[in-house]
């Protein structure tokens, strides 16, 4: 059942054409994810969507019964309101009153509230955006828009909200650029590129593989278009003459394929600066402890950062991560403890609020603070051609900083900390607000940054991309190491957690065994029940041979990779090596996510022999 149509839809802002005569509509439970560069127009159309901005052409047809709730991006509440008030606001009556209140109060409490009467005005804008998410799941609708409703919420609160709204029964259009987050949640994604909308049925994974699939083919009609056209001119340069109906249709059929305009290449942001060399001291935190009032944030911890180090630091919201990646910038100076930093350590620093950018400022002169050149890997450029890597054109880069969109802003203030040459990158939340196709380009330049690099992120496939080491805040200070990305640290969680339910079954049993019989000690029964840790004889030969399958199967993707390339014209071809590709790539997953249990297993069989001996 259709809820929303729009029929040429046009929206502009003096000369930007953010929508351009687009047509789209939204069905009953349809879970549609909004996607495009930032400044391209993804916050207009959920807006216009709504209501909640005019439209300059065009129609927007829905039923009477319709309800819509829009959660914008940077909420805002009356003065004097409580966390309570301000997450019910208008939902509650004399009917609901209690079971609203109490539905208020456990989401609050999943999203890390607990003192339900606390002014909003002493809050954080991330907390000023929890509660009214909390608000908008509330709201009774059909149509549920939420603008970047996963910005700073931790990894815990993402996974919960996932979950919500998967089971939630009505129609989402949402913005978010947390591909796993669109993956599991999203039916349908629809891009925002240059006025125009496109949409991919699916998930973010689908998106990708159709996005590329409609490139290619578009890429391959272009050739064709042009190839025929020369095909033609030449024939008109041949004196050809409108001496029949025929000959006349025929040059106005030139005349129009003239007329075509090219494929427009998608821009995108160039990422490029050099870092500076770095000696052999790096940066060393020893027995770092800090805390506010009653609080302990951080207790007793140590560490020394290695060169080319990628580390992620997760916990919940509030636990402390922000205030060690400030005690490591030395913003914020520790209750105890010391921190040595080498000489020729240079550290760009990329904070969560954008608190160090001047938004009264003309883009060209807060970049030109930085200098007039910039030295990037092709030799020195000008602050202005810098500008234009990033996608801020002549006309941008003379406006202030107060009229960008938030994610033109992340990626202005991005743009600064690259330009000042650093070798540790220290980036509070750096996925909030920047556009898919950035982080996507942000990923693969850290990939080759020569220096150090250190996130907290709510992002699991950021975390899962880049690092290779995660620091986990565990409460009260305790701060724990996990080798590998995101994905392994839960593969380490959950094993743990079967290690700790193994230990309780089998002591519950014991105690069982001693009370029935009476025969022996508990510590004897608990000897008696334990059972032996070793490879199974499927598991032994698994764990021999899984380096090489895994092996294989990269190397099958390579030449997929190279097939694909060869077969972009094809799209029957195409397909089928694209479906391959897949095939192989879930294939690798599973062989990835296998390794990493046979060598935790392995790692605790050699430990309990080491035990023994």
């Amino acid at each position: 059942m259709n809820l929303l149509t729009m029929e040429h839809i046009t929206k502009a802002y003096t000369d930007r054409v953010l929508l351009n005569d687009v047509a789209f509509s939204i069905n009953e439970n349809e879970k549609i994810g909004v996607i495009g560069i930032n400044g391209m127009g993804k916050s207009t159309l959920l807006k216009v969507t709504a209501g909640i901005e005019p439209y300059d052409e065009g129609k927007i047809s829905m039923g009477k019964q319709v309800k819509i709730c829009y959660l914008p991006q940077t909420p805002e509440f009356e003065e004097g309101t409580t966390v309570l008030r301000a997450a019910i606001a208008d939902n509650v009556n004399e009917l609901n009153q209690w079971t609203i209140e109490a539905d208020a109060r456990s989401m609050l409490n999943q999203l890390g509230f607990y003192d339900y009467d606390e002014k909003v005005e002493h809050m954080s804008g991330g907390q000023k955006k929890r509660i009214a998410l909390v608000n908008a799941l509330l709201t009774p609708a059909d149509i549920l828009i939420l603008d970047e409703p996963t910005n700073h919420l931790d990894n815990a609160m993402s996974e919960w909200l996932e979950e919500y709204l998967i089971g939630f029964r009505g129609a989402i259009l949402m913005v978010t650029h947390d591909r796993y987050f669109l993956d599991r949640v999203a039916t349908r994604i629809v891009e925002v590129d240059q006025g125009k909308l496109y949409s991919y049925p699916g998930n973010y994974s689908e998106f990708v593989k159709l996005k590329a699939e409609r490139q290619d083919m578009a890429l391959a009609t272009e050739r064709k278009r042009k190839s025929l056209l020369r095909t033609e001119l030449e024939w008109l340069g041949r004196g050809a003459r409108a001496r029949s109906t025929k000959q006349k249709a025929h040059i106005d059929r030139i005349k129009a394929m003239q007329e075509i305009k090219d494929i427009q290449e998608e821009k995108r942001v160039v990422l490029d600066s050099v870092a500076s060399r770095m000696g052999n001291k790096t940066i060393e935190l020893e027995n770092i402890s800090k805390s506010y009032g009653n609080r302990k944030l951080i207790s007793d911890y140590s560490y020394i950062f290695l060169k080319n180090d990628r580390i992620g630091i997760i916990g919940p919201n509030g636990c402390g991560k922000t205030t060690l990646l400030k005690i490591i910038n030395g913003i914020v100076r520790p209750d105890s403890g010391t921190i040595e930093i080498g000489q020729t350590i240079r550290i760009g620093y990329f904070s969560q609020e954008n608190e160090y950018m001047d938004a009264s400022m003309k883009v060209i002169d807060y970049v030109k603070e930085v200098g007039e050149y910039v030295t990037t890997s092709d030799g020195k450029i000008t602050a202005s051609q810098m500008l234009e890597r990033f996608l801020f054109d002549g006309a941008m880069q003379w406006s202030k900083i107060e009229k960008l969109s938030g994610g033109e802003k992340r990626r202005l203030y991005l743009m600064r900390v690259l330009m000042s040459a650093p070798n540790v990158l220290i980036l509070d939340e750096p996925t909030n607000d920047l556009d898919i196709q950035t982080l996507t380009i942000l990923e693969d330049y850290l990939d080759h940054f020569d220096g150090i690099i250190i996130t907290v992120s709510h992002d699991r496939y950021f975390l899962d991309r880049i690092v290779n080491r995660i620091f986990s805040f565990e409460g009260d200070g305790k701060v724990r190491q996990f080798e590998g990305g995101y994905s392994d640290y839960l593969i380490r969680k959950e094993l743990e957690g079967l290690d700790t339910e193994v230990s309780l079954k089998g002591h519950a049993a014991a105690t069982e065994e001693q009370s029935t019989k009476g025969e022996s000690s508990s510590k004897d029964t608990w000897k008696q029940r334990k059972p032996k840790l070793k490879f199974t004889y499927k598991e032994q030969r698994e764990f021999e041979t899984i380096d090489d399958d895994i092996a294989k199967l990269e190397e099958k993707l390579e030449t997929l990779d190279a097939q694909i390339a060869a077969n972009a014209t094809n799209s029957v071809k195409l397909r089928e090596l694209m479906d391959k590709k897949e095939e192989a790539g879930n294939e690798l997953d599973e062989k990835m996510e296998r390794w990493v249990y046979l060598n935790d297993l392995n790692e605790k069989i050699q430990n309990a022999d080491i035990t023994k001996e």
